[in-house]
């Protein structure tokens, strides 16, 4: 029984699954946060290259 707790204690593999789902989590709030900041640039550059598109297309 010491042994079964002894290694129960050593055994890390749940705790690197934890941190690797911090790191994952982490990362999804940065990059949601950057395209809610940058989602108006973005639709406006789109929107500008469209709009150059069908101008240049009714040429």
């Amino acid at each position: 029984m010491k042994n079964l707790i002894a290694r129960f204690i050593k055994n890390e593999s749940g705790a690197t699954a934890i941190e690797y789902g911090l790191i994952a989590a982490l990362i999804s709030v940065v990059m949601v946060s950057v395209l809610v900041a940058l989602g108006p640039e973005i639709k406006a550059t789109f929107q500008d290259v469209q709009t150059n598109l069908a101008s240049r297309s009714s040429l």
